[in-house]
């Protein structure tokens, strides 16, 4: 079967000629096809009014009847009349209501078809046996009783015969009224026959009817579906449609023409369409230079040709349009499609922005750098003056970016971006180079006053705080600089060298700015090869934990040590921290670096005693880690050692992009049940802030505060003193680090630290050495009373009264300041004395600190070494024996 239009929406029709089974089945079955479904309720719609036609016959022959019954009628006979006519009356008013009202039930076509079937059998009976009963009775004359039931099977022959079926029912009512009543064989054969006419007619007619519906159909749905077509397109925004009559006046055109021009499409029509438009001449091709007009004259075919309104929007359109003309020739008009290019001029226009500048800070990209430094090195050559570049990486970005996500990091680089710009001026040009890079070209600046200036301005301006959608980041800025000399300086050399310049300002410890020196290629290859080194070095074995004691100030125990990582190159010998720490945090080694250290600790804290903790250190990068807290307590467990015996160090780093994630990071590892410290209390930002917030068990305050905290010269120990005072009210102990002299470590416990941990409680060790101080409980201090001048290294004795005895003491590491003193006598600290050096004379001065069978004493002036140097005698002169001659001797 061939079918003309496809399927759409489930919609198939077929243009075939029907079969009379096809027409004769047709309304009686259930149809599933929307096409069909929809035929057969046209069919249905089209009986709408055939009930009250029928109900109106009926009607005017009942009456008939009744006037022509003959006053002997009984009641009993008016009954059996009435009764079959009021039947046929009342199912004709119940079927016409059905045909109203059939759309709002939502029946189906053939539904109605078998009620409608069941309809005119039950009144085609009735009424058969009123007309019956009529001439049986003698109401009427039995000629007009023939009439009448003739009639009524004309009557319903005429609703029926539209539909097959109902033609068939009036045809078995009709004969089995004619073989059941007639006597008549004329008027018998003569409705049988007419009956079977109706029904070969009916099936006749729907033939032609299906044919001739579905071929509506089919146009329908094709005009429906070219006009979906014309809106879908029109409505997408790609294209809409125009057409002129033969004057060049607007006939038709889209909603969207109207909506560029800003009124309604009725508002267009009747308008010249030459004068709405004029031609885009940016092109330069031909046809675009031939004006529309042209072609609308010429009434010659023509596409792509771009226009714009005849205003001052920035709207593009390509028009196309053909010349129409009817089958004699004659010229209509034009009709055509337009497409409107205004996005992708406007996306041509961004392409090419995007090609040039960065999309998220609006800088100048990598492209347009260089090309703006192969310009700035062309006017260079040509006016001889040189051309500077500045090559800016932001400190510390990477966390924030890890920690707050990237929309924070997005938005942050848009606000350095500004404050590079604000900073730079007209000094030069900034640009985004991908990531947290940045560069900056300066044609003519070469002086190196300004260039640092600038740096400095630049790293000081980037290294303000950020606020960010509530929350509070602070970065830093590196810089590296490099000068390029007119005429002679390639684009090339000075972006490898302005990197050699960063990298060397980055190794620096940060936030500094460095200028290029030639000697950083060896250093940048030599880096280099160090961190393939790093790489390696924990496979190789060549990683080691060192562990420095921490003591508890008041009475020497130990409280536990610090793991430091050190590293034994194979040929370099060893590595400073110092050096390969901040290595490893650029190569994305820390983290690997970092849990090692983590294990082997713990491994190694489980051989001490319960009492004794381990502190690791934790860098901002394993901080931010979210699997952090997991790596850890999997390692306690593994391990078994208690998690209060573990203390994890963490710096200020880990505070410079404030978000939840860094709370949530410290709660986790609270709830393993660890030991918090702030290491390099005071060294960083709004120390005093994290302390608000953050759960920390321990301040370390920095050796930078610890270090001749002693001394009168600086404010040192009023800083600790400080620093105490808040630990203590928030519940915190405190560690001072780096003390290295009795006198800082007798003002550190007369300041209130809690703990102490330096060189002169012991320098980091190996595992067996810490594992036996561990288990010795107590450390003994030792080292220099104090920092001072040169001391004077050889023993001198001396006389001294303490507690009104006179005894004999002795005197090391003396200096213009003090010394310390070997005694037997127990002394206390704060008393005063006079020592009488041998040879030398009396020295007066306070005692600092006291130990068992030694004390430090602080000269009350400045003492003169030179007293203690030799005197040149005269050749055979005899001596006293002096304090210098016994070291001599001793020394010999």
């Amino acid at each position: 079967m061939r079918r003309i239009f496809g399927r759409t929406s489930e919609a198939e029709i077929h243009l075939t000629r029907t079969t009379a089974r096809e027409a004769l089945l047709f309304d009686l079955r259930d149809q599933t096809e929307t096409a069909e479904l929809n035929l057969a309720e046209r069919r249905v719609a089209g009986w709408t009014f055939a009930p009250w036609l029928i109900f109106a016959g009926h009607l005017i022959l009942a009456g008939s009847l009744f006037v022509q019954h003959r006053p002997q009628t009984t009641d009993s006979a008016l009954v059996s009349v009435g009764v079959p006519l009021a039947v046929s009356l009342v199912f004709d008013v119940a079927a016409g209501a059905m045909m109203l009202l059939w759309r709002k039930f939502q029946m189906a076509p053939h539904t109605i078809v078998q009620i409608m079937c069941g309809y005119l059998a039950v009144t085609g009976c009735a009424w058969t046996m009123a007309s019956v009963a009529t001439g049986s009775l003698q109401l009427a004359d039995p000629s007009f009783v023939t009439i009448a039931m003739c009639a009524g099977f004309f009557l319903r022959s005429i609703v029926a015969v539209s539909t097959p079926p109902l033609a068939v029912v009036n045809a078995v009512v009709a004969l089995g009224a004619t073989i059941l009543f007639s006597s008549n064989p004329q008027i018998s054969f003569a409705v049988d026959a007419m009956a079977g006419l109706m029904v070969v007619y009916s099936v006749a007619i729907t033939e032609r009817s299906l044919f001739a519906g579905r071929g509506r159909l089919a146009l329908e749905w094709q005009a429906k579906k070219a006009l979906n077509f014309v809106d879908e397109f029109e409505n997408s925004g790609r294209g809409w449609f125009w057409e002129t009559d033969s004057r060049g006046t607007l006939s038709y055109v889209s909603r969207q023409l109207a909506d560029d021009f800003q009124c309604e499409p009725e508002a267009l029509l009747g308008r010249r369409f030459t004068d709405l438009l004029s031609v885009d001449n940016g092109s330069g091709s031909m046809e675009e230079r031939k004006t529309l007009g042209f072609h609308l004259s010429a009434r010659f075919p023509f596409s792509d040709v771009v226009v714009r309104p005849a205003s001052e929007q920035d709207v593009h359109w390509s028009l196309s349009g053909n010349p129409i003309f009817d089958e004699r020739g004659r010229f209509l008009g034009f009709r055509g499609i337009g497409t409107d290019l205004t996005e992708q001029r406007r996306s041509e226009r961004e392409i090419s922005r995007l090609a040039r500048f960065d999309s998220l800070t609006s800088l100048p990209n990598r492209a347009m750098m260089r090309q703006t430094l192969d310009e700035a090195l062309r006017n260079a050559a040509h006016r001889r003056k040189g051309c500077a570049l500045f090559m800016i990486d932001l400190d510390r970005f990477k966390n924030v970016n890890d920690t707050l996500g990237h929309p924070i990091g997005d938005a942050l680089l848009r606000q350095v971006a500004e404050r590079l710009t604000s900073v730079m001026g007209n000094h030069g040009q900034v640009g985004r180079l991908g990531g947290d890079e940045f560069q900056a070209v300066l044609p003519g600046a070469v002086d190196i006053g300004l260039l640092e200036s600038l740096a400095r301005t630049l790293i000081e301006q980037v290294s303000r705080p950020y606020m960010i959608e509530g929350h509070k980041v602070t970065i830093g800025a590196s810089v590296g600089i490099v000068i390029g000399d007119p005429g002679r300086a390639s684009a090339d050399a000075l972006v490898r060298n302005a990197d050699l310049a960063l990298y060397a300002a980055k190794g620096a410890g940060r936030g500094k700015h460095c200028f290029y020196q030639p000697s950083m290629h060896s250093e940048a290859a030599e880096r280099q090869l160090l961190e393939n080194d790093l790489r390696q070095a924990i496979e190789r074995g060549e990683l080691s934990v060192h562990y420095q004691p921490v003591i508890h100030a008041g009475g020497e125990e130990i409280s536990g040590f610090e793991a430091l990582v050190r590293w034994q190159h194979p040929t370099r010998g060893p590595i400073s921290p110092s050096k390969f720490v901040p290595l490893a945090e650029e190569a994305g080694l820390i983290g690997k670096i970092g849990e090692w250290v983590l294990r082997t600790s713990l491994e190694e804290a489980a051989h001490w005693p319960d009492s004794v903790r381990v502190a690791v250190n934790l860098s901002p990068l394993q901080f931010n880690d979210p699997n952090v807290a997991v790596m850890v307590g999997s390692h306690l467990k593994e391990t078994g050692v208690r998690a209060e015996r573990l203390e994890l160090e963490i710096t200020e780093g880990v505070f410079l992009a404030e978000g939840d994630s860094t709370d949530e990071t410290f709660a986790k590892l609270k709830a393993l049940g660890v030991r918090l410290a702030l290491d390099d209390f005071g060294t960083g930002y709004s120390s005093l802030g994290y302390l608000k917030k953050a759960p920390f068990d321990k301040i370390k305050i920095d050796q930078s505060f610890v270090r001749g905290a002693a001394s009168t010269t600086n404010r040192n120990a009023a800083i600790i003193r400080a620093i105490v005072t808040l630990a203590e009210t928030l519940g915190m102990d405190t560690c001072a680090e780096g003390v290295e002299t009795h006198d800082d470590l007798q003002l550190i416990r007369e300041l209130g630290v809690s703990m102490v941990q330096g060189y002169i409680f012991g320098k980091p060790s190996p595992a067996e050495v810490a594992r036996e101080l561990a288990n010795n409980a107590t450390v003994a201090a030792e080292g220099f009373a104090c920092i001072r001048e040169p001391r004077h290294r050889l023993m001198r004795r001396a006389m001294t009264s303490i507690d009104g005895e006179i005894i004999e003491v002795k005197l090391r590491n003396i200096s213009s300041m003090g010394a310390q003193v070997e005694c037997e006598k127990s002394v206390l600290p704060g008393g005063e004395l006079t020592i009488d050096i041998v040879g030398v004379g009396p020295v007066r001065g306070i005692v600092r600190w006291a130990q068992a069978g030694r004390f430090g004493v602080q000269f009350n002036g400045q003492f003169d070494l030179a007293r203690l140097a030799p005197r040149k005698e005269p050749k055979g002169t005899a001596l006293p024996l002096g304090p210098w001659r016994v070291d001599q001797r001793r020394a010999s």
